[in-house]
């Protein structure tokens, strides 16, 4: 039986078939109804379709379909396939004689639930390429139902060793395993390269039916963070944005206890150099944030902006102890903060760039209780006041207003007295809480003797029916007229000394301001002409 090409059809743009229009319409409706109103002696026609799902591959599978007489092999490798373009090409039942692909296909997706593992991915990956097709089609969703049910069983390991060609889907109810724990770990992650391929789209649909299905978090963080950094070698700068912004907003739906600290500095730094939206970032920080007292110092020595003149993003380590300290945490998550702040701080303290409000901000940032001593803090405060010599008398105060003197050892404060880097009013009030800690060393000793003496007194007094009662009485008054009078002189001695800095600080500035008028006075006679001799 001989065929005639009276109809030319172009799929694409990729390639042009030549067909018999007969067999054709005979199983589509739409080319049926296409060409009702032509007359048989109309010649050789042509049909262009610019968006057929499958393209020339798909295409062929119908032309063969219907050249076939209504009879096709259909697999899990091609149902999908030929299911999206019988449905374009509208190949339902055209009369009642004349076989349907679209329901033969859709007989066959029926067993989805049989199809084996590798089966699955390549239904899925069809329904990907197909898309934005496969949006109306239930069909997508049917393959990730069963593709998320199987991952959401109990006991489910891989469906073929990484060395067998296996692509059959195996569950394993033996518990008695000799296995490594890396291995055992191995059994709930041997998935995760399977489903790199899905675009960012897929993987959302994907993962938030894992959590529906209680997957387990720790897992998904996991698979989210591999398949963030596996896409991010292989995809454009669009993609990375995307495929970023969708990770990051899939972690923040899961436990934050199971999302890994250092895998979040790691999104962190990768979308500081994308353009991601405004609320990815701020997602990010939240995250990054609620679990600061896990990071480590090379986490936060994220290199700062172009353009920003610091060495080090200083203004992001100040957003995330804002998002830090408006959640919930614990002295010990505190003062593990304040650690680490303490060590930041000293290690952008010799950026000459790094202005004085932004290093007050850094050491004000964290309550006065994170810290039991501010050693470190005036360490760093040395160090950036050696770098930053131009700044003035009131900047310089500034910075060391952010010290908590009697947070400070007896060293230091002894080291900042002799100070030179630091203004006479710092030098002056490091003085003074010296010479008060002494003071408070001193006292409590006092305190037990004191207490002494005056139950002692009282029991003598009860008991001054005694022979040597009144002997007694007259020691212990003696005792505590020695003590009451040693207060008095260490708090005279101490009023002294807080006069004597009173004194000091007067003179200082009564010398600052002779220095003044001193070089004032230089300046306008350097201005005055010379007199002729």
């Amino acid at each position: 039986m001989g065929f005639c090409c009276d109809l030319e059809v172009d799929v694409n743009g990729e390639e042009t078939f030549l067909l018999d229009k007969k067999i054709l319409i005979t199983f589509s409706s739409k080319l049926s109804r296409l060409f009702s109103g032509l007359t048989s002696k109309a010649g050789t026609l042509k049909v262009i379709l610019p968006d057929f799902p499958g393209g020339a591959e798909g295409f062929e599978l119908i032309a063969r379909f219907c050249y076939n007489n209504g009879r096709a092999e259909i697999s899990p490798f091609n149902a999908v396939l030929l299911n999206c373009a019988a449905c374009f090409m509208e190949m339902d039942q055209v009369c009642s004689e004349t076989p349907s692909l679209l329901h033969q296909t859709e007989k066959s997706l029926e067993e989805i639930n049989s199809w084996t593992w590798s089966q699955l991915l390549v239904a899925l990956k069809q329904c990907q390429d197909l898309l934005p097709a496969m949006n109306s089609s239930c069909l997508l969703q049917k393959i990730l139902d069963s593709l998320v049910g199987r991952l959401a069983l109990p006991s489910v390991v891989s469906p073929c060793t990484p060395s067998s060609g296996c692509s059959s889907f195996q569950l394993s109810s033996d518990t008695r395993s000799t296995d490594s724990v890396k291995n055992s770990w191995s059994r709930t992650t041997w998935w995760f390269e399977d489903l790199v391929f899905l675009n960012a789209d897929l993987i959302d649909k994907v993962v938030k039916m894992m959590v529906s299905q209680k997957l387990d978090h720790v897992t998904l963080s996991r698979f989210l963070f591999y398949y963030q950094k596996s896409r991010f070698f292989i995809a454009g700068p669009a993609e990375k944005s995307k495929t970023t912004e969708v990770v990051v907003t899939l972690l923040s739906s899961l436990d934050r206890s199971s999302v890994s600290c250092k895998g979040l500095y790691d999104i962190l730094r990768m979308a500081l150099s994308l353009k991601v939206s405004k609320c990815c970032k701020n997602i990010l920080e939240s995250l990054i944030g609620s679990q600061l007292d896990q990071a480590t110092l090379d986490n936060l020595l994220v290199p700062s902006p172009h353009g920003k003149g610091c060495i080090y993003y200083v203004n992001l380590v100040l957003r995330l102890l804002k998002s830090f300290l408006g959640g919930q945490f614990s002295s010990t998550q505190l003062k593990k903060v304040a650690a680490l702040m303490d060590l930041y701080i000293a290690e952008v303290a010799p950026d000459s760039s790094l202005k004085p409000t932004k290093f007050v901000a850094l050491v004000a940032a964290l309550p006065d209780s994170a810290r039991d001593s501010y050693d470190g803090i005036y360490q760093a405060t040395d160090i950036y006041l050696e770098v930053h010599g131009g700044l003035s008398e009131e900047e310089k105060m500034t910075v060391c207003c952010a010290l908590n003197y009697e947070k400070l050892s007896p060293e230091a404060l002894r080291h900042l007295a002799r100070n030179s880097k630091l203004p006479s009013r710092a030098a002056a009030k490091a003085v003074i809480t010296s010479q008060q800690t002494k003071l408070k060393s001193l006292l409590p000793n006092t305190h037990p003797l004191k207490d002494f003496s005056y139950s002692a007194s009282c029991y003598t007094i009860e008991g001054s029916k005694d022979k040597k009662g009144d002997h007694d009485q007259i020691l212990l008054h003696v005792r505590k007229i020695e003590l009451s009078t040693e207060n008095e002189r260490l708090r005279a001695h101490l009023q002294g000394m807080q006069w004597r800095v009173i004194e000091l600080e007067k003179a200082c500035k009564g010398m600052q301001t002779r220095m003044e008028h001193m070089m004032k006075s230089r300046l306008q006679a350097r201005s005055l002409p010379k007199l002729c001799s």
